[in-house]
Parts: C-alpha cells; sequence; structure tokens
C-alpha cells in the first residue's frame, strides 16, 4: 500500500512539474509576461522552416506551439470589405471631399467595431479564411497626381496635407485607443511614389527629384507614422531610385525606421517580391530576392517567395537566422497587440456585439459621410433645389437605378443600399408624376436605335440624368473589366453616347436639367457643363448614397462637399503620365487654369469672409502663427462651409509649391450666423524643400489666403470666397 501512494505521489509530482514546465515553455500564451520575452520565447521554440511559414499572408497553424493560422490580407478602404455584409462608406476620395477629420474618424472607429465583431464571430465559426482577420491594408495614402489613374478613387486626393490629415484620422479611429491593444490593425501604402500607370505598375521606376519626394510623395507617410502611430507600411510594386519598393534600404530602413521611428511591420504589395526577378529583373531569383527584401525591412511577403526560399537564403549565407527573427519580431508584436494569443475576456475590443454590424449609428454615419460628400458644381438661376410638389419629373441616366455606383472599389455588400433612383423618388411629393428610363447604355451608343426618352425627358417640369463612370471603367489593374487600360482611365472625357443623349434632352426643352455625375476621379465636364443647369458630383457615395442625393436635390440638406482634387479641362493641360515630376501637376504647381480647382464646390446659400486677422504682422523664423477670420451665413438656407487655409509665394530661389494647403475646418451657420476660425501655423507648416530635398524655412513675405477654395484664378471666376493677407518672416 505504502508502495502504491509513493507511486501516485512520484506521479502526481511529475505531472505537475511537467505542467509547470510546459506552460513555463509556453509563456507567449501567458498575457501577463512581458511581451518581448513571449516574443523571445516563441522565436526560440520555432524552427527555421515554421519561421518561413510565418512570414507570408497565409501564416499557418504550428499545432506542436498553439500557434494558430492567420491570414493578414485583410480590407477595410470604405467598409469592412470583401467579407460579407458590413456597412459601407463613400469610397475614400468621396470621404477625402467631405474635408471632415472628426467624421472619418468616427467612420474608421466604426469600421474597427465591425471588424472585431465579424471576427469573433468567424473565430466562433473556425472561419480563418483570407480577409475575415484583423490587419487591415487601409489606408492608401499615395498621392492622386494624375486624374488618369483608374486607383485614385482610394485616395484622399492630390493634396499631400489633406491626405495625411484624413488618413491620420482613419489610422486612429480604426487602431482605437487603447494602451495594450488594438481594436484592429491599419497600414499605410503604397510605400512609396506610387500611382499608375496601372499597366506597368510592376517594372515601373519612379524617379521623382528630391524636392517633390519630400515635398509630395512622403509627408502624408510621415504623419500617419510619427502622429498616428500606424500598426503597417506596405511597400509598393514599382521600383523608387532604382530599387523595388520592398527591397528599398532608402524607404524601409533609413527613412521609415531610423529617420521616421517606425517600430510596426512592413508588407508587401501581393506579389511585389516576386517582381523583384519576374518583372524588375533586378535580382537573378527567388533566394536574392528574399535575401534583399528581408535584409532591407518587408517582414511580411504576400505571395509565397519566402516560404519558399528563406531556408535557402539562410543556408547560402544570404542572410542569418537573427534577420529573420527580426522579421518575425515585428509580425509578433502585431499579433500580441490584437490580442490574439490572450484569452479573449482580457480584450475590452471583444466585447463588441455582433448587432454593431449595420447597426442604425453606423449607417447614419455612411448617411452623413455621403451627404457631406457631394459636391455642387454649377448651380445655374438656382435649379437645385428642386421643389418637393413638382408636377412632372423625369429621370433618366445608366447609374440612376445602378447600385453597382454605390461601392467603388475594395468594397463590403450591404442589405440597406439605397440607389440614386430610389432616393429620389423617396423624397418627392406623393403628386409627383416622376417616370424613369435608363435611356442609353452606359458607355456606348445603344444597340435599339428607338429613341423613347429624350421626348419624355424633356416635356417634363425637370429632368434629372445620372452619367458618370463606375467600377467597370475605372479601378485597380484586374477589376475594371470594361477599361482598355487595365483600370486606368487615358481619356478623361465622359463618354461620348452620355454627351450627345444630354445634348439631345436639352435640345428639346428649356426646363432645368440635372445631371449627377459618378465616378472617383477628375472627368472633363466642360460639354455637360454647356447643357446642364446643375451639376452635381457625388463619387461613390456608398450605400446611403441614394437618400442622401435625394434630400440634397429636394432641399433637406444643403451640398458642402469640397473637390479633393483638381478638375482639369482636358488631358491636354496634364504632363505625360508617366513622368513622376510635380511640374504642372495639381493645384499647387498648375501654371493653366483647370475646370474646377481644388477645395472648390459650391453651396445653396452665401458666405461672406471678413478680413484675415493676425496675431502678428512679423515674426521669427522659428515662431508659431495664429490667423482668426470670421465667417458669415449670408443667404438663407443653414448651410456647412469648408474653411481652407493656405500659403503662397514663397521667396526662395529654387521652384516651391504655388500654394500650400496647412488647414481646414467644416462649419455650420445658419442664415445671418457668423463664427470666428482660427488656425495655427507652426514652423514645420511653413518648411518647404530644396532641389536636394532640404527643409528650408522660408524667410521675406508669405501670403496667407483663408477662403472656400484653393487661391487660384478659377476659383475667382467661379465665385469663391478667398481673403488674403501678407505676413513678414524674419
Amino acid at each position: 500500500m505504502k508502495t502504491l501512494l509513493l507511486t501516485l505521489m512520484t506521479l502526481c509530482l511529475f505531472t505537475l512539474n511537467f505542467r509547470a514546465q510546459a506552460q513555463e515553455e509556453f509563456i507567449w500564451l501567458d498575457p501577463y509576461r512581458d511581451t518581448d520575452d513571449r516574443i523571445d520565447a516563441l522565436l526560440k521554440a520555432m524552427t527555421l522552416e515554421e519561421k518561413a511559414s510565418q512570414l507570408i499572408d497565409v501564416s499557418e497553424a504550428i499545432p506542436r506551439l498553439e500557434v494558430p493560422k492567420y491570414c493578414w490580407w485583410n480590407e477595410s478602404l470604405h467598409g469592412v470589405a470583401r467579407n460579407g455584409r458590413a456597412t459601407v462608406f463613400p469610397q475614400a476620395i468621396g470621404m477625402a471631399a467631405t474635408f471632415d477629420k472628426e467624421l472619418i474618424h468616427d467612420i474608421a472607429t466604426a469600421i474597427g467595431a465591425e471588424a472585431r465583431a465579424k471576427f469573433l464571430v468567424a473565430m466562433e465559426m473556425d472561419n480563418r479564411s483570407k480577409y475575415a482577420g484583423l490587419t487591415f491594408w487601409s489606408p492608401n495614402v499615395n498621392i492622386f497626381r494624375d486624374p488618369r489613374w483608374g486607383r485614385g478613387q482610394e485616395t484622399y486626393g492630390e493634396d499631400p496635407y489633406l491626405s495625411g490629415q484624413m488618413g491620420l484620422n482613419f489610422v486612429q479611429g480604426l487602431q482605437g485607443n487603447h494602451e495594450k491593444y488594438l481594436q484592429a490593425a491599419a497600414c499605410a501604402k503604397h510605400y512609396a511614389v506610387h500611382s499608375g500607370p496601372e499597366e506597368d505598375r510592376h517594372v515601373f521606376d519612379a524617379v521623382p527629384n528630391q524636392r517633390d519626394f519630400r515635398e509630395t510623395y512622403l509627408p502624408a507617410f510621415k504623419t500617419l507614422v510619427k502622429e498616428g502611430d500606424v500598426e503597417a507600411v506596405m511597400g509598393a510594386y514599382n521600383r523608387v531610385f532604382g530599387e523595388p519598393a520592398c527591397g528599398s534600404e532608402l524607404l524601409l530602413d533609413d527613412i521609415l525606421r531610423k529617420e521616421w521611428g517606425f517600430d510596426g511591420h512592413v508588407v508587401s504589395d501581393c506579389g511585389a517580391i516576386e517582381d523583384f526577378y519576374a518583372h524588375h529583373k533586378v535580382y537573378p531569383s527567388g533566394v536574392e530576392a528574399t535575401a534583399a527584401a528581408i535584409k532591407a525591412g518587408t517582414d511580411l511577403n504576400c505571395g509565397k517567395v519566402y516560404k519558399q526560399n528563406i531556408v535557402a537564403a539562410v543556408n547560402q549565407g544570404l542572410i542569418t537566422e537573427k534577420e529573420v527573427d527580426d522579421r518575425m519580431r515585428n509580425l509578433l508584436a502585431t499579433r500580441f497587440k490584437l490580442g490574439l494569443f490572450d484569452p479573449a475576456e482580457l480584450n475590452p475590443y471583444n466585447k463588441v456585439s455582433p448587432d454593431t454590424v449595420e447597426c442604425e449609428t453606423h449607417r447614419n454615419l455612411a448617411y452623413n459621410a455621403a451627404l457631406k460628400s457631394v459636391v455642387l458644381l454649377k448651380n445655374d438661376n438656382d435649379a437645385l433645389p428642386l421643389k418637393k410638389d413638382i408636377k412632372t419629373l423625369y429621370v433618366v441616366g445608366p447609374n440612376a437605378n445602378n447600385s453597382e455606383v454605390l461601392l467603388g472599389n475594395y468594397f463590403g455588400v450591404s442589405g440597406h443600399m439605397t440607389n440614386i433612383l430610389e432616393g429620389i423618388v423617396s423624397k418627392v411629393s406623393l403628386g409627383t408624376s416622376i417616370n424613369y428610363k435608363q435611356g442609353i447604355l452606359l458607355d456606348r451608343p445603344n444597340n435599339n436605335p428607338i429613341d423613347w426618352s429624350t421626348g419624355e425627358a424633356a416635356s417634363a417640369d425637370a429632368c434629372i440624368a445620372v452619367m458618370g463612370i463606375s467600377g467597370l471603367i475605372e479601378g485597380e489593374e484586374g477589376e475594371a473589366i470594361a477599361s482598355s487600360s487595365k483600370g486606368d482611365r487615358n481619356n478623361m472625357k465622359l463618354p461620348e453616347n452620355q454627351i450627345a443623349y444630354l445634348k439631345k434632352i436639352k435640345s428639346k426643352s428649356k426646363n432645368p436639367l440635372i445631371v449627377i455625375i459618378t465616378g472617383g476621379s477628375p472627368i472633363n465636364l466642360t460639354e455637360v457643363a454647356e447643357v446642364a443647369d446643375a451639376i452635381l458630383f457625388a463619387w461613390y457615395p456608398g450605400q446611403e448614397g441614394g437618400d442622401a442625393i435625394g434630400d440634397l436635390i429636394f432641399g433637406n440638406a444643403s451640398p458642402s462637399g469640397k473637390l479633393p482634387i483638381t478638375f482639369p479641362k482636358s488631358v491636354d493641360q496634364l504632363p505625360a503620365y508617366d513622368d513622376y515630376t510635380m511640374a504642372g501637376r495639381t493645384y499647387r504647381y498648375m501654371d493653366v487654369d483647370p475646370m474646377y480647382p481644388f477645395g472648390y464646390g459650391l453651396s445653396y446659400t452665401s458666405f461672406s469672409y471678413d478680413d484675415i486677422i493676425l496675431s502678428k504682422s512679423s515674426i521669427k523664423a522659428k515662431e508659431d502663427l495664429e490667423v482668426t477670420v470670421k465667417i458669415t451665413n449670408t443667404g438663407q438656407h443653414t448651410a456647412e462651409d469648408v474653411v481652407q487655409l493656405y500659403l503662397s509665394e514663397y521667396k526662395v530661389k529654387f521652384d516651391a509649391p504655388n500654394h500650400s494647403l496647412k488647414g481646414f475646418q467644416r462649419i455650420k451657420l445658419a442664415p445671418g450666423e457668423s463664427k470666428e476660425v482660427s488656425f495655427h501655423i507652426s514652423q514645420e507648416e511653413r518648411q518647404i524643400f530644396d532641389d536636394q530635398g532640404k527643409a528650408v524655412d522660408p524667410k521675406g513675405k508669405l501670403n496667407i489666403t483663408i477662403g472656400n477654395a484653393s487661391p487660384m484664378k478659377r476659383s475667382n471666376e467661379l465665385g469663391a470666397n478667398l481673403k488674403t493677407t501678407t505676413v513678414k518672416i524674419l
């Protein structure tokens, strides 16, 4: 009996010791241990082959170490994307048109909450597939430097300051503000100097001058890293100064980590490391490409090149296992911040309810974003708003009853989408006779020549024509299936059949012709402006777009969107598409008058701007400056305006921007109401870059303009409010 008891006690002690030893060995599963210790222990436990399996976008499960499978590739550009039901907000370019930092922060917070809710349900289903995770490859803060780029719709426009501020608020909202955990991980992409042509993105070498590199292409990324603490940065497909972006020590080590202090992880665009040898042909094979990317600082390979070549690269002495560990360390840090190795109850973001997906609050955010994004470009003789009790109304156009134009690209899907026709019909009086015919195809002549729509449309008291383009015509390399140039638009014009149709309607009628344009990029609207009484640019407005547009048309709200990108008159005003110098591009460097300037957008009311008041008339180069202006609603409608501050007329011996946006605020005013708006201009915000890419503090007189459009001649011609004063910098 004593022998049996002794045996049982020994076995018990052995079991307890074994469990304690296992717990000590598996300390990466202990949420109360130091994160660095957890990472060190897990790295020590992994084989080199297992590490290689973790450095790709589909990180494989390691059952013996209780490491689950994780798919890093997830999308949330304007709502959780490619993963079923979610709230669909306006496309990014439309959100930029709101010029509303607080709104985009709230939207991104909502996206993060929906992402976390969907992730928790997916885990209950053991669904670890692509797009069901928490590491989101958004936002896109590339500069929309050329209107022909099909992916420009994914960006926040052409201005580095606007892009940085909108991207910053997106990152902060998506990631949350908990001291230990992330709600979801954001990613600044595509780093860097990346904006078309789409068909050349796998072979192109972007070689901007150093001034443009520092003044245009890098600032938004810098803002997201230094101010937003963005968790990830995605390297671009193209080369920069001869090196593939995902293998560039200049971009990834010298600037990103050493200069800006980035401490997150770097992911390659999908297939970008394969491009090193398959398309750029700067390395002979996958082994050398893997070594170059690992050494430069790309942690995660979207693709399979790392998995296939890391072991060989180490065995051949091209990289060390320590360098592999350095890449692993950054990825594991992100997984720990997301709480993926911790008990769910410890992470406050896991308390979110599944009911948050498409909840009323999030739908209201989508509505407000759509409402604030629509830009009124023309409104002759107050054609808008229409009266709700209009007797006869006719709606035509290929995009009126088309939910495709609500979405843009990188979208989710919703069971609550309202297209533009539905939005219009829902607002008009029950007594109104309202009819609809599509009338024409999107981008080609009708096969059937019989025309039953233009005469009926012309005879109505007003005609609303919903025209424009869609994701069929513009988008990423393989998505725009009706594009002949892999998603780009080499011709900025509206399809000819649409223009001819509008002209035919107008030739038969003197009644108002209201044209709504959908699209994610500037369109040549010169011919449309000749026949339309009013033009609304709607972008891709998201699931609530139709409802918002209906309210704008019938005066339940006033348009307040502003253009985040210049609308040239034609491609003749643009430099060569593949030229990455900024001369002649965007409002900052154009010397010709565009059709519609950056920052421009009309309202149903009128605003007056008083003279600018400076805190000092002269300052030292390192001093800050406060500027104030009073705005008054002098019209008859309650409305919002976007107050914009620009710096101009730099007195330097090198080429400087003509104008630079350095502040903006959205305000709401009732008729007769006034409000003072103040801006703080720091030394850093006044800096510009010389030909060597070095920051320079300008001296002498500097123009400060505050108004509701960029300070271009064309803005004045279109009736924008602009006030300018001068400060002397000693």
